[in-house]
């Protein structure tokens, strides 16, 4: 109550209320939230309170932000990736690298449309492309 100067709502459960106030403490002391992810927020927000599909969207490589899927309505995490890049996995003993071009992605010779295909191919598994290669 003092950290949020009010009664929290009787809908809210303890484990949420615990984690709230665990990232309070821990946003005072390191600084928060950085003025470029706040503005990304906002954007988001405003998005949405718009009634966008597609809240916002990122240009930098190193910038990952949220789109709202128009299938489930959640938020998914993208990362816009240059062509140009090159990914590098280890899996299994085995380094595995990805090239990124203008029309999708190439391993070993091959383009594919998705980080996920090539995960799977990978693994031999159901993979998110994009965790699987760190992003």
């Amino acid at each position: 109550m003092k950290i949020y100067r009010h009664v929290p709502p009787k809908s809210v459960k303890r484990g949420l209320l615990e984690r709230a106030i665990a990232w309070h403490a821990q946003a005072k002391y390191f600084g928060g939230l950085s003025p470029a992810i706040k503005r990304q927020l906002a954007e988001i927000a405003g998005g949405l309170s718009n009634g966008d599909i597609a809240a916002s969207r990122s240009t930098d490589a190193q910038n990952p932000t949220a789109v709202m899927s128009a299938r489930s309505g959640n938020f998914v995490p993208t990362t816009s990736l240059a062509a140009g890049t090159r990914l590098i996995r280890e899996w299994h003993g085995r380094n595995h690298s990805v090239d990124v071009i203008e029309e999708g992605f190439v391993f070993e010779g091959r383009t594919y449309s998705s980080l996920s295909a090539i995960a799977r191919e990978i693994t031999g598994t159901r993979w998110s492309g994009p965790r699987f290669f760190g992003l």
